[in-house]
Formats: C-alpha cells, sequence, structure tokens
C-alpha cells in the first residue's frame, strides 16, 4: 500500500543489506576433510563440458579423479582463509554476507542422524567471525551441494526420503545458529531444474532427469521440505525472516505476434513464477495444469497428499530472494534467429543488449522490471541475492585488477534497484555474487571470475590462492559507505 507520508526521493533505506554473496561448494574446498563427505557439485568436473558430461546416459555421479579435474574439491581454501576473507569483506562494509552451509559437511551422507560435529565446529567460527565484524550472515540452507549419497543411494529429489533428510538437517542448523542468524533462505534457484536439474534436484539422465514427472515430483517434495524449515524456523523465533530463492529472467516476447506473447507469458508463468507461487501463495497456480501436460505429466503419477498442501499454505516464505544476471527473448514464429546460451536458459538474442564475455546478455533495465513483477504479483519483501559479471580479469605486474567493466556493471544495475525503489518495490538488500572470486558453477573455471577479490588460482587450481583487491573493490567500498549514493 502507499504511504502518503513517505519521502519519494528514490533512496535505499537506512539499513538496506549491502553486501556479497557465495557457496560453499565453490570456495570451501577441503571437500573431504573433518568429517566432510562428497557433495553432487564434487562430482561435477571442471570446465565448460561439465554439464555435457553429466547429462551422458552414463553418467551416474562416480568421482574418476584419473579421468577428470574437480576444482570444486580445492575451491578457493575458504576453509583455511575463512577469517582472512570475511576481514577483507569487512573493509568493504559488508553489512551483510550470504553464503550456504554444506549439507556434507554436517550429514556427510545425508542420511545419518547425528550430525557430524566437526562441521558444525566450522560454520560456528565462521558465523562468529562474520559476527565480529557486524556482518549480518545471510544463509541459504541448501546451495546446489546435497550430499552425492542422497542422489545415488536415493535417486535425488525425486525420493520422499529426501523431505525427512533435509528436515533433520535444517532442524539442526537453525536450532544451533538462529539466535544468531535472522536471514535464511531454503534453496537456491529452485526453479533451475527446468532446465538443468543437476545441481538443485541431483537428478541426471540416470537417476530419471529426462521424465519431467521427476521433476516435478522433485520439486514437490522441495516445496514441503522448504515449508518444514519455515514451521521449524519460526517456532524457534517467529521473528526469524525465512525466504525462497529463485533464479530470475526477465523475458521478452520477440515481438508482437500474439503467438509469441502467449508464449513468453507462459514462459514467465512456468520458469519465473511457479516456484514462487507455490512458495510464496502457499497453493499450485491455475497454469499448473497447463504446463504438466505440455510437458506430459499425469498428475494421478504425482505423490501428494492432502497434507503436503495444507503446509504449503500454512508455512510459506517471509521473503523472495532471487538472482539475476540477464533477461530472456521467447520466440516461436521464426527458426532462422540467433540464440543466445546466456545462464544456461537460453532463448533468442536481443539486438538491444550487448553481451559478456560468456554470452549472457547484460540488460540493467530487466532488473527494475524484474523486481516490479516480482512485487507487484506477490506484495513480499524482495532480496536481490546474486548479480554480477563474469569476466577475464587480468592481474598486472603490480599485482592488480583494473575492472571497469565490473564496475559499469554493477553500478548499471544498482540504478536499475534504486529505480525499482523509487517506483514502490520493497527492496531489502543487494548480495552481487562471487564477492570473491570462487569456482564458477556452471563452467567450473576459476577464469570466470565475479569477485570484488582476486584469487591466484587458475582453471587447473594452481596458484598461490593470495588474495588481491581489484578496483570493484574499492568502488564498492565507497557505495557502501554512501548508502547507494555515490556510484
Amino acid at each position: 500500500m502507499f504511504d502518503f507520508n513517505s519521502p519519494t526521493t528514490p533512496v535505499f533505506s537506512k539499513d538496506f543489506l549491502w553486501g556479497g554473496a557465495t557457496a560453499a561448494n565453490q570456495l570451501e574446498g577441503a571437500w573431504n576433510q573433518a568429517g566432510k563427505g562428497p557433495s553432487i557439485a564434487d562430482a561435477l568436473p571442471g570446465g565448460n563440458e561439465r554439464f555435457a558430461i553429466a547429462s551422458q546416459p552414463e553418467f551416474n555421479w562416480q568421482i574418476d579423479e584419473d579421468k577428470y579435474h574437480y576444482p570444486n574439491h580445492r575451491g578457493i581454501e575458504h576453509y583455511q582463509h575463512f577469517k582472512e576473507d570475511i576481514k577483507l569483506f569487512a573493509e568493504m562494509g559488508f553489512r551483510c554476507y550470504r553464503f550456504s552451509i554444506a549439507w556434507a559437511r554436517i550429514f556427510p551422507q545425508g542420511d545419518e542422524i547425528e550430525p557430524n560435529k566437526a562441521g558444525l565446529k566450522f560454520y560456528d567460527q565462521l558465523i562468529d567471525e562474520c559476527l565480529k565484524y557486524q556482518i549480518k550472515p545471510v544463509i541459504t540452507i541448501s546451495h546446489y551441494e546435497m550430499p552425492l549419497n542422497l542422489a545415488k543411494k536415493y535417486g535425488g529429489w525425486k525420493n520422499r526420503q529426501l523431505i525427512l533428510f533435509y528436515e533433520r538437517f535444517a532442524k539442526v542448523v537453525l536450532e544451533r545458529y538462529y539466535q544468531k542468524v535472522h536471514y535464511w533462505m531454503t534453496f537456491n534457484e529452485i526453479n533451475s531444474a527446468f532446465h538443468f536439474p543437476v545441481m538443485s534436484q541431483g537428478l541426471v539422465p540416470s537417476n530419471g532427469a529426462k521424465d519431467f514427472t521427476n521433476i516435478v515430483q522433485a520439486w514437490h517434495n522441495q516445496f514441503v521440505a522448504s515449508s518444514l524449515a519455515v514451521k521449524i524456523g519460526h517456532r524457534l523465533n517467529s521473528d526469524l525472516q525465512i525466504g525462497c530463492m529463485v533464479l530470475y529472467a526477465t523475458s521478452y516476447a520477440y515481438d508482437a505476434d500474439p503467438r509469441n506473447q502467449l508464449a513468453n507469458l507462459q514462459q514467465m508463468q512456468d520458469f519465473n513464477f511457479f516456484c514462487t507461487d507455490v512458495q510464496v501463495r502457499g497453493e499450485y497456480p491455475s497454469s499448473t495444469g497447463r504446463m504438466l501436460q505440455a510437458h506430459g505429466v499425469d498428475p494421478q503419477k504425482l505423490k501428494i497428499t492432502e497434507e503436503d498442501l495444507q503446509l504449503l499454505k500454512d508455512y510459506p516464505v517471509d521473503y523472495i530472494g532471487f538472482s539475476y544476471y540477464m533477461s530472456t527473448v521467447t520466440d516461436v514464429t521464426h527458426q532462422d534467429v540467433a540464440t543466445s546460451a546466456g545462464n544456461l536458459i537460453g532463448g533468442v538474442s536481443n539486438p538491444f543488449l550487448k553481451t559478456s564475455d560468456w554470452g549472457w546478455q547484460v540488460d540493467p533495465t530487466g532488473l527494475r522490471i524484474a523486481l516490479n513483477q516480482l512485487y507487484d504479483r506477490y506484495q513480499k519483501p524482495l532480496f536481490v541475492v546474486e548479480n554480477g559479471l563474469g569476466a577475464f580479469d587480468k592481474l598486472t605486474a603490480d599485482n592488480q585488477v583494473h575492472d571497469n567493466y565490473r564496475i559499469d556493471y554493477l553500478r548499471r544495475h544498482i540504478q536499475a534497484m534504486a529505480g525499482a525503489v523509487a517506483d514502490g518495490v520493497d527492496l531489502m538488500g543487494y548480495t552481487p555474487w562471487g564477492c570473491i572470486d570462487l569456482v564458477s558453477a556452471s563452467t567450473g573455471q576459476m577464469s570466470k571470475r565475479y569477485g570484488f577479490i582476486y584469487v591466484d588460482l587458475d582453471d587447473q587450481g594452481q596458484g598461490s590462492s593470495n588474495r588481491i583487491p581489484k578496483d570493484s573493490f574499492y568502488w564498492y567500498q565507497k557505495v557502501v559507505q554512501s548508502n547507494g549514493s555515490k556510484l
């Protein structure tokens, strides 16, 4: 509701959460230390072909170090360097830090009864280090790093048994940290399974990824698990903020042809809104039947109980976290137009946009549109928890990185956020992705760099691991100090 007494100047709130974002599997390393078990990320080889390899019928989650290099095994050694890294975040003035708790560090196989105490001790230290600098932790409970055993033995999230295992994991971390951590998210980019279920659901062709029924069932199981986490958290402290998290790609119709307009509407309903509809509104949207039919899913084959549906209704999320990197274009009427592989979603190339080094279409205005679309639909607080530019950064002879291209990218997206705030959007915060260089999730590369901090490691894991602030480090420092007024 519009507040007629509020100022209309487009400024960020005084408690706006400026920070940065990472994921455990992409930076921690120590993949088999202190009792940690392997995760699905640990079984994905490095390089541009990692998803192509995982999409082969014979891929069955085996780790073959003689055949492949696994960059996630080392990450950037954050497990050893977390104090140094958090100190650098504090120097930038971070008000919050979004990170994930590696499920396999707490429950190495995923199905144990008792948690791994050494894993909990690490996160005790990490959280306390953040609080030491008045940095508020924003924790993703599951971020593309489910225990490998749950994918191999149980077949991933299509198996309802994973609800119990996740509930046990969430209960342990929420009960342990709820007095120190106010902001939580249940699953990272839960809707990404629409295009690549390997990371969010643990599904590959050998255990059911080709059957969309399995993907929908996995989603439902995750929705139930998410609501259980909200239930646990709110019983501990009703003020805890527990959100969902989706990959949002603003989508445009190729032209005014009604067929493209309708196809784009359906693309938005299915990809951008389906998962948030369930988690925010607490019920399946009316477009569900059309989506299931389009993908050959028989609703009668889905295991969904009345108790499940009531749980979804009773325990929706408190806010919407989302990643935004690019927009996409929907076209069903032409066959000879160029396509874009942006963020693995695909779509038609937009001639009005430039692309990144990896072919992602850069569209800051699309972020303002996304914020308005989400807020108009749900009227829930929003949190941009991923946004950034993957680029080839060059370290100069005197150990500097001049990344003005990254500064320009982030500046324009922050300006878009300011515009959305002026539009009336309730925006909680902004945590650019990969605030320190880490292993890319989509390509398994270090050379695809996002960070404000350069990490001296190459794609083969060779290097000193030294941390070197880039030009963007000092720029973002001023952005935070000015609360977004000096860009």
